[in-house]
């Protein structure tokens, strides 16, 4: 008898995709809800001045939330605009805010359309992490994904420690090609 014959095997499956995301959704969560307000103001100081040293050329970005990493971005900005029912996101020019559909701040101008992103050069996306593979962990409700054409460069914004070596993934996630964090730019191998 062997060591291995005392042991039964059992196949234990995997969690599904979708758990695996929800529990690093609440570890991010968590994590977010413990910085301090210095903390935040520190990594905003950070993130404006590392995005002021880059070229972004046009840029799609989104008004922070919550405890969302926060930054200041010079001159128009596209920002996305929620539709009502889930779906790709409609686009119009900074200026003029007010609460939308989710009560997330939105523009109040032209909207552009939901393909305007071609118009972009850089899209800027909310994230709760992302992983050195470009995976991007978002909220879940796929606004984004389904919002993502080709071309311009897509970054994720994440505090520092949200940037991780493994996310699970979905064939229907978009990868990002880098991570902008407080400490600088993280661009991916694809």
């Amino acid at each position: 008898m062997t060591d291995h014959d005392e042991f039964e095997c059992v196949h234990v499956d995997p969690l599904p995709v979708s758990e695996m995301k929800s529990a690093w959704r609440h570890r991010f969560r968590r994590t977010r809800a413990g910085l301090s307000d210095v903390a935040r103001g520190e990594a905003a100081a950070r993130l404006t001045a590392v995005m002021g040293a880059l070229d972004l050329g046009v840029v799609a970005a989104y008004v922070p939330v919550g405890s969302e990493p926060s930054f200041t971005l010079p001159g128009r900005v596209l920002l996305p605009v929620t539709p009502a029912e889930p779906g790709p996101l409609d686009w119009a020019w900074s200026g003029s805010l007010a609460p939308g559909p989710f009560g997330l701040l939105e523009p109040t101008g032209p909207r552009l359309g939901t393909d305007a992103l071609a118009s972009v050069d850089t899209v800027l996306l909310p994230a709760l992490g992302v992983s050195r593979a470009g995976v991007r962990l978002g909220r879940g409700a796929g606004y984004y994904d389904r919002s993502l054409v080709a071309g311009p460069r897509l970054i994720a914004v994440v505090y520092d420690h949200e940037l991780v070596d493994f996310l699970p993934s979905e064939p229907t996630d978009v990868p990002v090609d880098a991570a902008l964090t407080p400490s600088g730019l993280v661009e991916f191998t694809p």
